[in-house]
């Protein structure tokens, strides 16, 4: 072979060797980018993650639970103007093409031709179905190899799946900014609407942000936005969409957004809303912020805002009897003040209050807000700004407009509280309040804060005792005692409020009086065993120390827990489920969460004329329903006679205990009336003292009686229905509920000077000439002669000492 013909053999030997090579490379190339294609099937059933939702009882939406702000909308609620808006602003031609669109790509190609030059962002010309392609079965890399998987894909979607079916998922999918994904979350956070409430011009400015959110922010770039809104309107218009009149008139309309996106428009339940997803993710776990789970709650936002309004009132009461702390920051008053003062936290709840600066102390206190309104104090807060800690030129403070012009003090409380009510015959929690401002702290009193309850304990041990053998009238002595301490050799002696001993008394007037020595008398004489039990299956406590000091509340407990504990006295004896959601159910609308397991065993038979069919009471039997009634007769004479006559003014039947530890440390009210129980918690959270005389009866009966005078008002005056078992007497001008058989028959007087009675002892044997009328006649009772007076207590009896 010549020369040149071997070279010719070689070289094309070599071509031919390369061309393998690159056709080997091709092909590892290729298996290498499709070895894990997605198929375009899974698409069939797919649904992206979705926000759950939690509305109130009467269906106010209340908040949403998602990583993905997403409100799935199904293509047929989507209106026409909406679709066609994204149609014409990112694939006009969508309805035609086949997945990929070559003319699209072209023009594409073309114009990527000049941004090259021009240094601008490259565009890809992908159709819609490329689009979900890249967004839910891709990533976002910017390679050659992603765009050909993109296109194999869309031409696979375009197989499996409608037009309609594509544009639902690319709808739903696509990030519009504004923490929204889809255009059912972009409508509600930009606009505050439906989808179907949007204008055409609101319409066609979310059809302008799949190009990029931030290029087309509506306040910080709104130029912009408006442009490409407009842009946007032109095309409608040009296809036909539209008329151009129609896209003249959007084109003149004002671009008008929410300042922020907010996740619900009622505001008065942060901590309720914070509480149903703890609840929600132990129960559902992460589910519930992807599932798209329509969450029913027991809410009832009247009760709310009024339980709001009362506890941030009592706290700031509490708060302005303490005294003026003083401003925390001061300032040079000159140009840019305003921005140190906006940086101090307000109360969000506090719409009314304003930051503002201490501009003259001279006779008045002259102040400036930093909307540049200039005004005086009122002169009852500069006097009680003088009686604290003083105000000073630079004070940066928060005031309040006053109703006879002029601006009132204001500073946020340093101590805290909390209240939950709850229907006592469910256990729908109705309301709950965590604490003075959600905006500034979000730690929830209501469930987390675990406090001693002082004498609101006290009805369990009075309770206890009614169900083992005493009754109302019952005589147990108050008086000193002393008993054997923590450590050997040690005495503890209890004391009541006052320091002063009423000698004998009965159960009712014990619990009126909230006696400490003749509480710790009873729970010798009951047994503090069956005491903690008793506190354990009512669910006050999970575990409780058998000692006496738990019977005036050494306890601890949430006002949650003591709260639906009350619950059982009203209801009969049940205990209820404190619960916050009420039904669940996921994106077909099927039951998957029920807190009503209620048995109804007629329901499911046909209606034959007789009785209608009736649904079972729910919850254990923990109390006698008598028992149950007993208690809450007891704990309305604590309101008619007792340490909460303050809550009369209610004029309503009403009960409930006060409460307030060892050191004025915490201030407790657990209230009722047959609709609702309301628990109410004041104290600090690092639990130091609230100060002298700061009792149940001083911090927390007003909160109850702010929060009952709203709450009430729809409501009729109800009594306390008794059981039917239960067999009533007159003993001393108060009709008294007894179990069958303990009911009490008159006797002969014993003497008053005898000792005390070592156990549950009738009330007739307690004063001399002391008589009883027949079980269930109160018209015709012959009263007993009363005992001398007891000095009336100043304040409220609890306490542990």
């Amino acid at each position: 072979m010549r020369p040149a013909d071997r070279w010719l053999a070689v070289a094309g030997v070599a071509a031919l060797s390369a061309i393998a090579v690159a056709g080997l490379c091709l092909a590892i190339y290729t298996a290498w980018l499709f070895h894990d294609m997605p198929d375009a099937a899974d698409l069939a059933d797919y649904r992206p993650p979705t926000a759950s939702r939690a509305y109130a009882w009467d269906g106010t939406l209340i908040g949403e639970f998602s990583r993905e702000r997403r409100i799935y909308v199904p293509y047929d609620a989507m209106p026409p103007t909406l679709v066609q808006a994204f149609l014409a602003a990112e694939d006009r031609s969508f309805f035609q093409h086949g997945g990929v669109d070559p003319a699209g790509l072209t023009r594409a190609m073309i114009k990527n031709v000049f941004n090259l030059a021009r240094g601008r962002r490259l565009e890809g010309g992908s159709t819609i179905t490329q689009q979900v392609a890249k967004n839910v079965l891709l990533t976002s890399d910017v390679t050659l190899g992603r765009k050909l998987r993109e296109a194999i894909l869309a031409g696979s979607l375009e197989r499996v799946l409608t037009k309609e079916q594509i544009l639902e998922l690319y709808l739903n999918e696509i990030w519009l900014g504004y923490r929204s994904y889809g255009v059912g979350a972009a409508a509600y956070n930009y606009f505050g609407k439906s989808i179907n409430d949007l204008t055409l011009s609101e319409a066609a400015y979310l059809a302008a942000l799949p190009k990029g959110p931030q290029n087309y922010h509506p306040i910080r770039r709104k130029e912009q936005a408006v442009a490409r809104r407009n842009w946007i309107l032109g095309e409608m218009a040009s296809l036909g969409w539209v008329s151009h009149e129609e896209a003249r008139k959007a084109m003149a309309e004002d671009l008008k957004v929410q300042q922020a996106p907010t996740r619900a428009k009622y505001r008065d339940a942060d901590y309720f809303v914070e509480e149903v997803r703890r609840r929600g993710l132990a129960t559902m776990g992460d589910e519930l912020l992807e599932g798209g789970y329509y969450m029913r709650t027991t809410l009832d936002p009247r009760l709310q805002t009024a339980a709001r309004v009362a506890l941030m009132k009592g706290l700031e009461a509490y708060d302005r009897r303490h005294g003026w702390r003083g401003a925390k920051f001061r300032v040079d008053i000159a140009p840019g003040w305003e921005k140190a003062a906006l940086k101090i936290p307000k109360p969000a709840e506090r719409t009314e209050w304003r930051h503002a600066v201490v501009t003259d102390t001279s006779g008045g206190v002259k102040v400036l807000t930093v909307e540049n309104v200039a005004g005086e104090l009122v002169a009852a807060d500069v006097s009680w700004a003088r009686a604290g800690k003083g105000l000073n030129v630079g004070d940066l403070i928060f005031v309040e407009p006053g109703e006879q012009g002029g601006f009132r003090l204001r500073q946020i409380p340093a101590v805290n509280g909390a209240l939950a009510a709850i229907e006592p015959h469910s256990g729908r929690v109705l309301a709950m309040v965590g604490g003075y401002s959600y905006s500034l702290q979000n730690f929830n009193r209501a469930t987390q804060a675990y406090r001693q309850p002082g004498s609101a304990f006290k009805p369990i041990v009075y309770a206890a005792a009614l169900e083992n053998g005493y009754t109302p009238s019952s005589v147990v002595m108050d008086s000193a005692i002393s008993l054997p301490g923590a450590t050997p050799g040690s005495v503890w002696r209890p004391e009541n409020y006052n320091r002063q001993y009423y000698g004998a008394l009965t159960l009712r007037r014990g619990l009126e009086l909230s006696r400490n020595t003749m509480t710790v008398r009873l729970a010798q004489g009951v047994g503090m065993r069956k005491i903690v039990d008793l506190a354990k299956r009512m669910d006050v406590v999970d575990e409780m120390s058998p000692v006496l000091s738990m019977s005036l509340g050494a306890g601890e407990t949430t006002p949650l827990r003591l709260t639906a504990a009350y619950a059982s006295f009203v209801n009969g004896g049940r205990k209820i489920n404190p619960h916050l959601i009420e039904l669940v159910q996921n994106r077909e609308g099927e039951v998957i969460l029920k807190a009503d397991d209620r048995k109804c065993p007629r329901c499911d038979a046909a209606f034959s004329g007789d009785e209608s069919p009736r649904i079972m009471p729910g919850g254990e039997q923990v109390l006698d329903p008598v028992t149950a009634y007993q208690i809450t007769s007891m704990l309305e004479g604590v309101v008619l006679r007792g340490t909460a006559t303050s809550a009369r003014v209610l004029d309503r039947p009403v009960g409930g205990k006060t409460g307030t530890t060892n050191e004025y440390r915490s201030a407790w009210f657990v209230g009722f009336s047959p609709q609702v129980v309301v628990g109410v918690f004041v104290g600090f959270d690092d639990n130091r003292s609230l100060g002298n005389g700061e009792t149940g009866t001083t911090a927390a009966v007003p909160i109850f009686i702010d929060f009952m005078a709203e709450a009430a008002k729809p409501w009729p005056k109800t009594e306390f229905k008794p059981p039917k078992t239960a067999k009533f007497a007159t003993v001393r001008g108060i009709r008294e509920a007894f179990r069958p058989g303990t009911e009490p028959q008159v006797r002969a007087p014993v003497s008053a000077s005898s000792a005390a009675p070592s156990g549950p002892q009738p009330y007739s044997q307690a004063w001399p000439g002391g008589r009883i009328s027949g079980a269930g006649s109160a018209a015709d009772a012959v009263r007993p002669a009363p005992p001398p007076a007891p000095k009336r207590p100043p304040d409220d009896m609890s306490g542990l000492y």
